[in-house]
């Protein structure tokens, strides 16, 4: 590291005179986790965009520590802020990175990104540039000149979406600010954005920092462990249940307590679900290895949901998709009981909790189970093996790419759809990109259908990674966090795949330029079935007719300039837009190929797996061919009141299954 200045001795203790930009490098630079004897760099490179906010503080920073701070340039700030989210969930969030903007707009691209981080529980730092600190210079470009407020900026706007933000406004600032903010992305139960809002001319300003301030600093991720009053109440309850079923949570995956979940499992032949953070929480395919719960889970799995007498939820806020809205169990007994880090997830739906960390409370309810002797329960497991089975010629006959699809089965109103030249449906892709797969790899989804697809049907275990965002299920998070996960895992062989549509694609690509520049071996797998269609078949569901979905052509000019008040205008039902995606990944730096057949699909991932670089593989889809529904409930109402008389029908559907739904 070169040093911005050496040390100077004063008369208390040794200081360096650093400005704040300096400063904050230097002191992150320096900073480690721990985590089960493993020690690394806590924030091991910056991502970032320049503009005047932030060049000539921070960016002058970034330059001169360079050699301990790498800097990776983006096209996005919102991209890179979920960068370094799906670097910090790739790391277990024992690690992630920074990502600095400029003020305004730059700053204000990363909101969602923040938003998203701190959804999800998983911590990213963030340093956005800030209007003046001084006010010498009279209203600034970008300035937000509040009427009442006149300390308020836009980056404000971080305060709801952030763990932690804090103004550095006076360089010593800093002294308490920087170990804040550390504190907060190295605990399990407050991690998430955390955001240090820095003025521009603040960051220049120099001053005789405590030279201890710079020294290493070792931050031990903590492992709460469980009360054993509270170990013996749930274990108690798994004694006296008959039907227990476990939902495995995201907290299975950070802690890294799946062995300890598998031996609960097989010890008290307990069936293990799962959410969209969970997938892969169990690695062992065995009987009580179920699938995917709720919305987008197995129809299997949700019917043996409904007849449980216990759930047990790991490291799972139990967000309405996982519980179809609170609707999804029905047994009139039923129990809940919880371990998580949070206590305010862990009483959820009533639950008796057990507040720690969910490896070692893991570990000991199975030791517990273990001691206490609970006996197997022979007619659960018949009926888990035989809901198992009931879905397996389901999942294999949707996903199995070989198949020629049957046309007859689609949606009257498709006629269309024949003409996209598409052979495979979506979840033959997925199935074509499971038998790819192996142990090491990580596929990557997070909006529309992909990411319930592969909850549904794609096979985690073995080492075969799912990393799904629907916590904020945010478009445009999966191409920069497949950035962030080949950031964290560089090493050659395994494979980073983001499963994505083309209305995705077409939202934000331009990350695909971050991955050609830093020579990362990404692969981004495009589902072209025009249009934003997993919303599509939500609309068909609650109103019955499709509006601004689909990616079509307006029949006639749209003109909105005059007096519309006896014009009809034409719709957006003309044909499928014609679009050569695989064209703009090329020209954006990606090896791209288009494919069509599941002879193509195979080959052109075959023919890309050690490509050293962005590989697009662009496959069109059949739209409107959909996987096997999950038969679960959601809270989503169509309207009590509506011109088209079919709304009524699907009016009573909804409110028929309002009386399933738990109270809170």
């Amino acid at each position: 590291m070169r040093e911005a200045s050496p040390p100077v001795s004063s008369q208390h203790q040794p200081t360096v005179r650093m400005t704040v930009g300096q400063a904050i490098v230097c002191y992150l630079s320096r900073q480690y986790s721990e985590a089960d004897g493993d020690r690394r760099r806590l924030i091991p490179a910056t991502l970032g965009i320049f503009g005047h906010g932030n060049v000539a503080g921070l960016g002058q920073a970034l330059d001169q520590f360079s050699d301990v701070m790498p800097f990776v340039q983006g096209r996005n700030e919102q991209a890179l802020v979920h960068a370094a989210t799906g670097y910090a969930k790739h790391a277990r969030r024992r690690a992630t990175l920074a990502v600095t903007a400029s003020i305004g707009p730059g700053a204000m691209n990363m909101v969602t990104g923040a938003a998203l981080a701190t959804v999800n529980r998983l911590p990213v730092l963030l340093l956005p540039g800030d209007s003046y600190a001084t006010r010498r210079q009279g209203p600034v470009l970008q300035q937000l000149q509040h009427p009442s407020a006149a300390d308020v900026t836009v980056n404000d706007a971080f305060r709801p979406v952030a763990r932690f933000f804090d103004r550095i406004t006076r360089p010593e600032q800093l002294l308490t600010a920087l170990p804040a903010a550390v504190r907060v992305l190295v605990d399990p139960v407050q991690a998430g954005a955390v955001v240090l809002s820095l003025p521009q001319d603040i960051q220049s300003h120099a001053y005789d920092f405590p030279a201890q301030f710079f020294a290493e600093g070792t931050w031990r991720i903590r492992r709460p462990p469980p009360d054993p009053a509270e170990v013996e109440q749930v274990a108690q309850l798994l004694v006296k249940a008959e039907r227990p079923l476990i939902i495995a949570g995201g907290g299975v995956v950070y802690s890294g307590a799946t062995p300890e979940l598998e031996r609960l499992a097989e010890l008290a032949g307990i069936p293990v679900a799962e959410t969209f953070a969970g997938k892969g929480a169990v690695q062992s395919p065995a009987w009580w290895q179920v699938g995917g719960i709720g919305l987008e889970g197995t129809p299997a799995v949700n019917r043996l949901a409904r007849e449980a007498d216990l759930v047990l939820s790991v490291g799972s806020r139990l967000t309405d998709f996982a519980t179809a809205s609170q609707s999804l169990f029905h047994d009139p007994g039923v129990r809940f009981a919880s371990i998580n880090l949070d206590v305010r997830d862990a009483d959820r739906l009533g639950a008796v909790g057990i507040v720690a960390d969910a490896k070692k409370a893991l570990a000991a309810l199975a030791d517990a189970v273990e001691a206490g002797g609970i006996a197997h329960r022979p007619l659960w497991r018949q009926r888990v093996e035989h809901e198992t089975a009931s879905w397996a010629p389901l999942r294999t006959a949707a996903t199995s790419p070989d198949e020629p699809f049957d046309w007859s089965a689609l949606p009257a109103g498709s006629d269309v759809v024949r003409g996209t030249g598409a052979e495979l449906t979506q979840g033959q892709l997925i199935g074509i990109l499971n038998e790819h797969a192996r142990p090491g790899d990580t596929v990557i989804a997070a909006a529309g259908g992909p990411p319930g697809d592969l909850l549904k049907v794609w096979d985690a275990t073995g080492g075969r990674r799912c990393h799904l965002e629907f916590g904020f299920s945010c478009m445009g998070y999966e191409l920069p966090a497949a950035i962030g996960v080949r950031l964290a895992e560089p090493g050659p062989g395994a494979r980073v795949t983001a499963l994505i549509g083309d209305g995705t694609f077409l939202m934000a690509p331009t990350e695909i330029v971050t991955a050609a520049q830093e020579r990362l071996a990404v692969t981004i797998v495009v589902a072209e079935n025009h249009g934003y269609q997993v919303i599509h078949r939500l609309q068909m569901s609650r109103s019955g007719a499709e509006f601004g979905n689909e990616f079509r052509y307006r029949g006639e000019a749209l003109s909105i300039a005059g007096d519309q008040s006896q014009d009809k205008q034409a719709r957006l039902d003309g044909d499928y837009l014609r679009v050569d995606l695989a064209q703009t990944a090329a020209g954006l730096g990606a090896r791209a190929i288009r494919a069509t057949s599941a002879s193509q699909v195979r080959e052109a991932l075959a023919s890309t797996r050690d490509h050293r670089g962005p590989v697009v593989i662009v496959v069109p889809v059949i739209p409107h061919a959909d996987l096997p529904g999950a038969g679960a409930w959601w809270d989503v109402a169509p309207a009590q009141v509506a011109a088209d008389p079919a709304v009524a029908a699907l009016r009573a559907d909804y409110e028929a299954g309002l009386p399933d739904q738990r109270p809170l």
